[in-house]
């Protein structure tokens, strides 16, 4: 069985070694009929690579008109303690956008990456409660009149893969969330998630508001993010879309086993149904100890990202659909896991076969689907 997966997938290499190079992913989108107005590609790059001149602004430039900034509207980086504000990265971002005229998701929500402040064990509810409120009031009242600001995500990873709130740790650990000290409601949900709601509803109502989340396709953690978002809904609190973060592993990853696609149509399904966007918000690949450079590997993420995206276009007459590139330029992963971060260009800045994948399945607006597992 092994042996035959193994030649499925070469098979699948060859099938996609032709190239599209002239085609870029925004003409082809215009080209082949998609709306404009429900069906997005876009990427995000490093802010190192940001207004200098760069090749890899450039490849964005070039391929897309769909831009989500990397990490410059997080709290951590805009507001790391009381009286602080840094606005420089956020702005350049907007400046970058609204020059070119992308179309822009926001990435700052109330999250676990926020400020080593926010996570010392000393803050209080109080202290938490007022910190959150003034960067995030703040936040929304700076793009609710950006034109070219479409979403913003207004939580982050609130849940854990077995349905259990994401929460504090001891410490200033680098992955906890300190938000859920502010308490749990008598209904049993988070305070600081419907708070971030009221705030976005009220200082930002030119902007689509977003309910990210990380993970695979874990039943208990989707089921637990999708009841959060109908009680939201439930007190008249806004949530116009669900983002998955989509970090694909290589090894039983949801873009190569057909019960996790069959999931992943289902949330589409779900989204659209209540009159709400489907977001795919971090696209990219992470290995372990794979080597990033293996046939077999390019040939898994290849697959991987043509299943996830003839997902999105099977749905794209229903409702909103957005997919968006974490990352460019394949890189190391920061600490142990993942050890390397595969994309849609190596790091010689040639498109991989996974980016083929992509453009091959846009063009032909497929909707097949070939699991290995």
């Amino acid at each position: 069985m092994k042996f035959l997966k193994s030649v499925l997938i070469l098979l699948f290499g060859f099938f996609l070694s032709f190239s599209q190079d002239k085609y870029s992913v925004k003409n082809i989108l215009k080209d082949s009929g998609y709306s404009i107005d429900s069906f997005y590609v876009g990427a995000t790059f490093a802010y190192s690579s940001l207004n200098k001149n760069s090749k890899v602004e450039q490849l964005f430039l070039d391929e897309f008109n769909y831009l989500t900034p990397e990490n410059a509207s997080k709290q951590t980086r805009i507001h790391p303690s009381p009286g602080v504000w840094n606005w420089d990265r956020h702005n350049e971002w907007i400046d970058f956008a609204n020059k070119n005229n992308l179309t822009v998701r926001i990435h700052g929500p109330i999250s676990p990456q926020a400020s080593k402040w926010a996570k010392n064990d000393n803050r209080t509810k109080e202290e938490l409660i007022l910190n959150m409120e003034e960067y995030f009031t703040e936040l929304c009242l700076r793009i609710n009149n950006e034109p070219n600001v479409k979403w913003m995500d207004v939580v982050n990873e609130t849940v854990l893969r077995n349905g259990e709130w994401f929460s504090e740790k001891p410490g200033d650990s680098s992955w906890e969330n300190p938000w859920t000290q502010i308490g749990i409601n008598s209904d049993g949900f988070p305070i600081y998630i419907i708070k971030a709601f009221q705030i976005a509803q009220k200082y930002a109502p030119n902007v689509k508001l977003v309910y990210n989340h990380n993970g695979g396709m874990e039943r208990k953690m989707w089921e637990k993010v999708l009841e959060t978002i109908q009680y939201l809904k439930s007190k008249g609190l806004r949530v116009d879309g669900l983002g998955w973060q989509a970090h694909l592993r290589n090894k039983n990853g949801v873009g190569l086993m057909r019960r996790d696609l069959d999931y992943l149509s289902n949330l589409i399904d779900w989204c659209h149904s209540n009159g709400m966007g489907f977001h795919v918000t971090e696209l990219n690949y992470w290995l372990r100890d794979e080597d990033p450079n293996s046939v077999d590997v390019l040939n898994r993420q290849s697959i991987s990202y043509m299943n996830i995206v003839n997902t999105l276009i099977a749905k794209r007459k229903s409702g909103i659909i957005t997919l968006n590139h974490w990352g460019l330029v394949n890189k190391k992963g920061p600490g142990n896991f993942p050890k390397n971060i595969l994309t849609i260009y190596d790091k010689d800045l040639n498109p991989t076969k996974a980016f083929y994948s992509i453009k091959n399945s846009l063009i032909k607006k497929s909707n097949h689907i070939y699991p290995i597992n």
